[in-house]
């Protein structure tokens, strides 16, 4: 059983959205922060490695099609390092929350999960609402702020110190995370 879950929130990105240009200056920070992090978690037994991701409004698409949309996209430079291996769990999600209409609840729940490890994208939005998702179910929170991507810097920032403050996260490194 996994005591840790890192979840990796929407960075399957074909990047072809009206912020894309914004948001990927930001991502372009975090993928050697984030492709660390995730070598580290992969190496250990008390840590899950989980992929959440929006589908698009696709209900048809799977996380193969979520996959490849993303490498057919607009910067698949982004996406190739942080590709999610064939044995984590990938689930699909249609709002901000990885919570939100998702199975990962009853996931965490099965496992013995207490603590939650967020990274990924974006910072001001679907990261802060699924950490204030899972601290409403009383899980410990661990936003890593050099592996979460903003569209917004002040906005980014004012989420990242928001989960501090209200939702009792602890901010930290890629490299002192794990």
């Amino acid at each position: 059983m996994s005591t840790s879950a890192l979840i990796v929130v929407d960075m399957l990105n074909p990047y072809g959205h009206r912020d894309a240009g914004l948001l990927t200056a930001s991502v372009e920070r975090t993928i050697e922060p984030l492709r660390r992090l995730l070598e580290r978690a992969r190496d250990r037994d008390d840590v899950r490695l989980l992929y959440v991701n929006d589908n698009y409004g696709d209900f048809t698409a799977d996380r193969h099609d979520l996959v490849q949309r993303a490498l057919d996209g607009e910067r698949p430079d982004l996406v190739e390092p942080i590709l999610p291996p064939d044995d984590c769990a990938f689930l699909a999600k249609v709002r901000h929350s990885a919570f939100y209409g998702t199975a990962l609840e009853y996931l965490l729940s099965r496992e013995g999960v207490e603590e939650i490890i967020l990274a990924g994208q974006v910072t001001e939005q679907c990261v802060l609402y699924s950490a204030l998702d899972a601290y409403v179910r009383h899980f410990k929170i661990k936003v890593v702020r050099d592996a979460v991507a903003h569209i917004h810097p002040d906005l980014g920032y004012a989420a990242l110190r928001m989960m501090d403050l209200n939702m009792r996260a602890e901010i930290v490194t890629a490299a002192k995370c794990l």
